[in-house]
């Protein structure tokens, strides 16, 4: 096909393993230095500028300086959206680069998905959420009831007040190890802050894994159900 989107340039970009595992160390949502991200892809940091280089002509990623530093987060939503997307059809397929280990187990059961909450915590979360009946469809997607207005703000969080975005308030995000939903948009990603801020869940150091307090299990066993 002559005409329309060019996938198989970014399939390119993606499909290389070095620019692969920098792009996943990315989902994390936070800013990273090329020499981290050279660690996290395993190559010399010569070879993740020139994967950087490259990433950011593609706009898969963003740089950002801050004084005499540098540092690279994914570009958007939609970049996060689409590597959820594609690591969700890997481990559909069977393409999993290593065995189940404990670290893989902790990452199943809650995780940093760019900026919400993913893994079994997250779709459990997002299916007690619509069995209290929190969302409703529109013609743009999910947006909140009544109801739902009323859970959020229980939670501490007015979702008027979330901040401007291009991102939708709420959207679904098909998780890659639960095959399920969990969700995404403004909504998701202020819940996880507030759970972080309210101790229920810790992010491990240089890992998208989230680990779930005490605290954390009593609360959410409580909206759970």
């Amino acid at each position: 096909m002559k005409d329309g989107p060019n996938i198989a340039t970014l399939a390119a970009l993606i499909g290389d393993p070095a620019r692969a595992n920098i792009l996943t160390a990315l989902m994390s949502g936070k800013a990273l230095t090329a020499s981290e991200l050279a660690h996290e892809a395993g190559v010399t940091a010569q070879t993740a500028s020139s994967h950087l280089r490259k990433l950011e002509d593609g706009a898969l990623i963003a740089r950002r300086q801050q004084g005499r530093h540098r540092y690279f987060t994914l570009a958007g939503d939609e970049v996060a959206r689409a590597l959820e997307g594609l690591m969700g059809l890997a481990a559909t397929q069977g393409q999993l680069r290593t065995r189940t280990g404990p670290k893989d187990q902790a990452l199943r059961t809650a995780r940093v998905c760019y900026n919400h909450m993913a893994g079994e915590m997250g779709v459990r979360l997002y299916r007690a959420m619509q069995d209290r009946g929190t969302f409703r469809t529109t013609h743009s997607g999910l947006d909140l009831t009544p109801e739902g207005y009323d859970f959020v703000r229980d939670l501490g969080l007015d979702p008027d007040g979330l901040p401007p975005s291009r991102a939708p308030l709420c959207r679904e995000c098909l998780d890659w190890s639960m095959r399920q939903s969990h969700l995404a948009g403004r909504l998701g990603r202020a819940l996880l802050s507030r759970f972080e801020d309210l101790g229920w869940v810790a992010r491990v150091p240089d890992s998208r894994i989230l680990r779930v307090s005490r605290r954390g299990e009593k609360e959410f066993g409580r909206i759970l159900g």
